[in-house]
């Protein structure tokens, strides 16, 4: 198997994505939650593995995750180009925003739809935990495979839950920094303890720890994001993958660093459709979200490892992932196999390798 040429969005055999259209037309009648209150990962970790070539593992998977699905909620009212503004961040909804895009990608092509929301959007690039934007990227990737009914409504829902969930951070803009992420997360700094102990709950309630907390309102403008977006985005994706690997010490800090790789990450098959300015913009905020969660769950700023780590091949981190079964796991190693082929660092194999450790218990 050819690992590196399909993490890098070369074209496959459709038929490994046969099993990504016969699992969305059973979710069509199911919202982006669980019944549990959580995101629906299903879309996400079924897209993931066909792209790791791992069809085969689709419907076992699915029928072990599927009880947890929940229905739709019920429409509020109608949103057109006028309106759509007093609905941004009104999680009550998730179905009027789906029947939007709906309409919306039905007039237009799926690639100006994404390239003028995403501009929309950005800002807010935190929504669901950066579950939006991942469920998003998802269904990019899929579409530029094959368009297909069910993929179109599968963009639909995930630009959906990103505009429903839309969660801007706290910032205050001044004039970007000349710098990297790789260089800037040395500028971000960790919530106190007591922050901490006053937002318990979702990664969501504790992220709003970050609106008393003044100094992460300079993390946006830390990095400069004008020049080459995929290789701003590689320096990002493979700072995050240290940062997890420096700091998920249980599930729950895990599942938190996953997002802080998974979230940027999703925006590389979407990139190829936005206008420059945009671009630029959702790294920024990608960016900011990845930082955070650094600032809300992190311990530890030593982020340096050993350059050779010994976490097995390609092939045993995709097998393990898919064993393990839990969609986190399965999700974070194919961006992790996805963003080494694109920039060799050995951090993203020993982070997904971490991953699938910490993720097996659960």
């Amino acid at each position: 198997m050819n690992t590196k040429s399909i993490m890098r969005g070369e074209k496959v055999n459709p038929a490994d994505y046969s099993a990504l259209d016969e699992t969305l037309e059973i979710m069509a009648p199911m919202g982006p939650e669980l019944g549990n209150g959580f995101s629906n990962h299903a879309p996400m970790a079924i897209e993931a593995m066909c792209a790791m070539r791992r069809a085969d593992a689709v419907m076992p998977w699915f029928e072990r995750y599927r009880h947890s699905l929940a229905p739709r909620h019920s429409r509020v009212a109608r949103l057109t180009n006028d309106n759509w503004r007093s609905a941004l961040g009104d999680q009550r909804r998730t179905e009027d925003w789906f029947e939007f895009f709906r309409n919306e990608l039905e007039e237009q092509s799926w690639q100006s739809v994404l390239d003028e929301w995403a501009a929309r959007l950005a800002p807010g690039l935190m929504a669901a935990a950066t579950h939006g934007v991942i469920r998003t990227g998802h269904a990019t990737r899929a579409l530029t495979l094959e368009d297909t009914p069910a993929r179109r409504r599968e963009l639909a829902d995930g630009l959906a839950y990103w505009a429903a969930d839309y969660m801007p951070l706290p910032a205050q803009r001044h004039s970007s920094a000349p710098a990297m992420p790789s260089e800037a997360i040395a500028q971000v700094r960790m919530t106190p303890a007591e922050i901490r102990r006053a937002n318990p709950g979702s990664l969501t309630d504790a992220l709003a720890g970050l609106d008393s907390f003044a100094p992460f309102k300079a993390a946006l403008d830390a990095v400069d994001p004008s020049g080459d977006p995929h290789a701003f985005l590689s320096d990002l994706t493979a700072t995050f993958a240290r940062v997890f690997l420096a700091n998920a010490r249980d599930t729950y800090t895990s599942i938190a660093f996953v997002h802080a790789v998974t979230g940027p990450s999703a925006l590389r098959p979407i990139l190829p459709y936005l206008r420059d300015a945009t671009s630029h913009s959702a790294l920024a905020y990608a960016w900011q979200a990845a930082a955070a969660m650094y600032a809300t769950f992190g311990t530890n700023a030593n982020l340096s490892h050993p350059d050779e780590l010994k976490v097995g091949d390609q092939d045993e981190l995709i097998e393990r992932a898919i064993a393990c079964g839990d969609e986190h796991a399965i999700k974070f190693t194919e961006v992790c196999l996805r963003e080494h082929a694109l920039n060799p660092d050995p951090a993203f194999l020993a982070a997904a390798d971490h991953a699938i450790r910490m993720l097996s218990a659960t």
